[in-house]
C-alpha cells in the first residue's frame, strides 16, 4: 500500500546515514495474505539493500497494533517507522485510530511517515521550553547529524509578555529572551546548546498567537522537511504515552513526516526539594516555642 511505500522509503532516508540495523516488519491481518505481503516486502527490500542497508524482513499475521506492541517489546528499537492512513471521507483531515493507538502504546520514537518525502534536511521541532524534553533534542539531534538537517526550535507564545511588547521584530525577541534568566530562555538557551554541541546547525523561532496555527504557518514559510513534537510520559504504573491535542492536530494537519518524541518524566527531584523546603518553612511558622 501506498502508506507502507512511503514508511519504507522514509525509512532508507535514515537508515543507510544511521548504519542501523532495520526490520521490514509486516502484518497480514489474514493468515492468507502472508504470502503476498512477504513477497511484495521482498521486493521493498532490494532497493533498501541497494543502498547499503543492512536488512532483516519479518511477517506476522494478527492484530497490529498488538504484533507492533509485542515485538517492540522482546526486541529494543530506537525508532519506529509506520505509515499513515486517512479514514473518513474526503477532505476530512483524521488520521486512522491505529496510528494514535501505536504512538501511545509502544516505548520507542515513532515516526510516522506522511507524503512524498525525498530528502531530509530541515527539522523543525515544537518545544514547550521545559527541561525534560532533553531527551528529544538529544534523539533529533543524533538524526540530523546523520543526515546533515538544521534545526529549528520552535516556542510559540499565546501573546507578546508586557516586557516585550514594545519590540516590533520577533527576532529582537529571541535575543532578549536567550539572553534572559527567566526558565523560558534558560531552557531554550540550554536545547540550543545541545544541537551545537552535537554539531547540528540550529536557530530558534518565537512565534505568538494559537499555536496549532503558528505551527503550521512557520511550517509553510520554513519549507520544512520534518517537524517533531511530542509525548510524554504516563504517570503511575502505566508505561503509555499521552499524546496531547497539539500532537494529534500536527499529525492531522501535516504534509510531511512527524517523528513522536518521547519526552523524559519532568525532574522529580528539583519539584520535591521545593514541596520540602515549602513545608519546612511552613512548619518553621507555626511550631510554638517552648521557654
Amino acid at each position: 500500500m501506498p502508506a507502507a511505500e512511503s514508511a519504507i522509503q522514509l525509512g532508507g532516508l535514515l537508515a543507510g546515514p544511521l548504519k542501523a540495523e532495520t526490520t521490514l516488519f509486516g502484518i497480514a491481518e489474514k493468515s492468507q495474505d502472508e504470502r503476498p505481503l512477504r513477497e511484495a516486502l521482498e521486493k521493498q527490500a532490494q532497493t533498501l539493500r541497494s543502498q547499503n542497508v543492512a536488512l532483516d524482513i519479518s511477517v506476522q499475521a494478527g492484530d497490529p497494533i498488538r504484533q507492533i506492541l509485542d515485538r517492540t517489546s522482546k526486541t529494543s528499537y530506537d525508532l519506529v517507522i509506520i505509515g499513515a492512513r486517512w479514514t473518513g471521507a474526503t477532505g476530512h483531515h483524521w488520521r486512522s485510530e491505529k496510528t494514535y493507538e501505536v504512538i501511545k502504546a509502544i516505548q520507542p520514537p515513532v515516526l510516522v511517515a506522511i507524503g512524498e518525502c525525498k530528502h531530509l534536511k530541515r527539522f523543525l521541532v515544537c518545544t514547550g521550553g521545559k527541561e525534560f524534553i532533553e531527551r528529544a533534542i538529544e534523539f533529533t539531534g543524533k538524526l540530523a547529524v546523520a543526515v546533515g538537517a538544521s534545526v529549528t526550535l520552535l516556542h510559540v507564545m499565546a501573546e507578546p509578555p508586557a516586557i516585550y511588547a514594545d519590540l516590533v521584530r520577533l527576532e529582537e525577541d529571541v535575543d532578549r529572551l536567550l539572553e534572559s534568566k527567566s526558565e523560558l530562555g534558560t531552557n531554550l538557551r540550554q536545547q540550543k546548546r545541545e544541537l551545537e554541541r552535537l554539531g547540528v546547525s540550529s536557530e530558534v523561532r518565537l512565534r505568538h498567537g494559537i499555536v496549532i496555527d503558528q505551527v503550521f504557518e512557520e511550517a509553510r514559510e520554513g519549507d520544512y522537511d520534518l517537524i517533531v513534537t511530542g509525548t510524554s510520559q504516563a504517570r503511575g504504573l502505566l508505561r503509555h504515552y499521552i499524546m496531547g491535542d497539539l500532537t494529534r492536530s500536527i499529525l492531522n494537519r501535516a504534509n510531511c513526516p512527524v517523528l513522536v518524541a518521547r519526552a523524559g518524566p519532568p525532574r522529580a527531584g528539583r519539584t520535591l526539594l521545593k514541596a520540602l523546603k515549602g513545608l519546612v518553612s511552613a512548619r518553621e511558622k507555626v511550631t510554638p516555642r517552648v521557654g
